[in-house]
Order: C-alpha cells, then structure tokens, then sequence
C-alpha cells in the first residue's frame, strides 16, 4: 500500500514535466512576437511580471506570505534562492537574445546537453544510480551533441550556458526541496527590484518598450510583455513540481521533449537550415530516448534482482 502513494506522486510528476516541457517547447513563437522588444526589457518584464502574479497568488494561499517571510530568515534556503535567481536569470536573458536572433536551432542544442549534465548532476549530488541502460543512453546522446559541437567548428558558448545554467537550477530547486510556488516567488522577487530599476531608467529614457509602439512596444506587445509573468510562471510551477518528485534522469530525458518541438519551429516556422551535425544530433537523441524509454522495465527488474547492500 505504501507504494501506491510514490507511484501516484510519480506520475503526477511526470505528467508535469511532460507539461512544462511541451510548453517550453513552443516559447519560440511567443518570443519572436516580441522580436521589435530589446531582449533585456523583455527578460526584466518577465522577472516583474512573474514577481507580482506569484506574489498575489501567494497572498491568497493561506499562510504563503508567513512561508516567504520564513524563507527569508532561514540562510540556506534563502542562499538557495538567491542561486537559482541568478542562474535563471541568466539562462532566461540568453535563451531570449539567442531566438531573437535567429539561434533557435542553437538554443535547442543547449537543451538537448542538458539532460546528459542533470544525470551527471543527478549521480554525483543525489546518488541517483545509472544503470547500464541509462548509462547507454546517455552515452548515444553524448556522441550526437560531441559530433554536432565538432561539426560546427567552434565552441557553442550559447548552448553549452544554457545547459549549465539549467542544470544546476533542477539540481538546486530539488535539494532545496521548496514548494513550488513559494520557490518561483522568492526567486523572482529577489530578482525583480534590479529588473524594475532598468525598466524605470529605460522608460526615463525614452527607450522603454512598454506602451510605446516608436519602440516596438504596441498594444499587442505591450499585453504580451505583461503576459510575460503568466506564460513564465505556469512552466516553470510545473517543472518545480515535476523536479520535487521525479528523479533527475527521468526528469532530463522527458526534456528532450523541448528542444525537439524548439528545432523543429527553427526548421519548419523560421527557415533555419539545420547543419549535418545538428541532424547527427537530432538523429542520437531520439535514439537515445527510445533506448532510455523501451528499457525502464527492464531496468526496474535487474534493479529489484540485485541483493541489498
């Protein structure tokens, strides 16, 4: 019967997962609507705008503000918080910048890394074990991404931050073990005073984006800049409360889902002409997730074979 319980838990989290990344799958369609925005006003109204939704949605949660007052207090969540603020930060400014400027297909090879470093992280700070099976997948997916970065010549800074950053925001958010709205609010509440400042002082300026069309900033963008906090907020609760309950290696390879959806909009919606390399990629990530996929079974019953230490 106790069993019923974690297996429930799991599915719920998987289902999210699946949920957030489908949705950020499809965040290029809503960036490029907003490629007439400087891609800081659009990350800092991002941070405002998901600041003020989970702040309010705090407010009517009963004793969410009293938790967020809490959190404050205590150093290491707070240190938490403040790290996952800032490398999230980060990874939301360049993954902005990189669709706008034509890098869509760069940017899902950033998330096609990312799974492999969450095993990594999820072995190394969660004694998450690697099974053989998995351990071949991610050995597939490691062999496209190194092919893909050779053939293209140069070191691919844009998606190797992107990874990164991601990564150790999933490794942070699951040791801290936050709930996920409290988590969101406190992390784009840190972030949000420094973002209002520059949005301020570019409105002063006469370069703000907000309401006014000279800057790209009509009554469609100007929506869809507010917007910015609902269309960040419902993925990123999700994720929070996929990574709470899921392991670190199902949760990365559920997030192949992403950057799959993100190069197929780069190929097929915005004319990107994918390079041998990244069709290589594309190619032993697939593979690699029906691998990962088509053994979980299996993998489950060597586990529960093997004798206890």
């Amino acid at each position: 019967m106790r069993d019923k319980p974690e297996k429930s838990a799991a599915t719920l989290g998987t289902l999210a997962a699946f949920a957030a990344y489908g949705m950020w799958g499809l965040f290029p369609l809503y960036w490029k609507s907003l490629a007439a925005v400087d891609a800081i006003q659009i990350l800092c109204h991002r941070i405002v705008w998901s600041a003020a939704l989970t702040l309010c949605l705090l407010a009517f949660k009963r004793g969410g503000l009293k938790s967020l007052a809490a959190l404050v207090k205590d150093r290491r969540r707070a240190a938490a918080v403040a790290f996952c603020a800032v490398v999230i930060t980060v990874n939301w400014g360049l993954y902005i910048w990189a669709v706008n400027s034509g890098k869509v297909a760069d940017s899902s090879l950033g998330y096609y890394i990312n799974p492999l470093l969450s095993v990594a992280l999820g072995a190394l700070f969660m004694g998450e074990r690697i099974d053989r099976w998995t351990g071949t997948a991610v050995g597939i997916a490691a062999f496209g991404v190194a092919f893909a970065a050779i053939a293209m010549g140069s070191l691919p800074w844009v998606s190797l931050v992107l990874a990164a950053t991601f990564a150790f925001y999933g490794l942070v958010k699951k040791k801290a073990g936050l709930d996920p709205l409290l988590g969101l609010a406190a992390e784009t509440l840190f972030a949000a005073p420094f973002a209002l400042a520059w949005l301020l002082r570019e409105q002063a300026a006469g370069r703000g984006a907000f309401g006014n069309p000279a800057n790209g900033g009509g009554t469609v963008e100007t929506i869809m800049l507010v917007l910015a906090g609902v269309v960040t907020a419902v993925p990123l609760l999700a994720f929070a409360y996929a990574s709470n309950r899921i392991t670190l290696q199902r949760m990365g390879f559920i997030q192949y889902l992403s950057p799959s959806s993100q190069l197929a909009l780069g190929v097929f919606v915005y004319g990107e002409r994918p390079s041998a390399g990244r069709v290589v990629a594309f190619g032993a990530v697939a593979a690699a997730v029906l691998v990962y996929v088509s053994t979980r079974r299996r993998a489950a019953r060597e586990l529960a074979a093997k004798p206890a230490a």
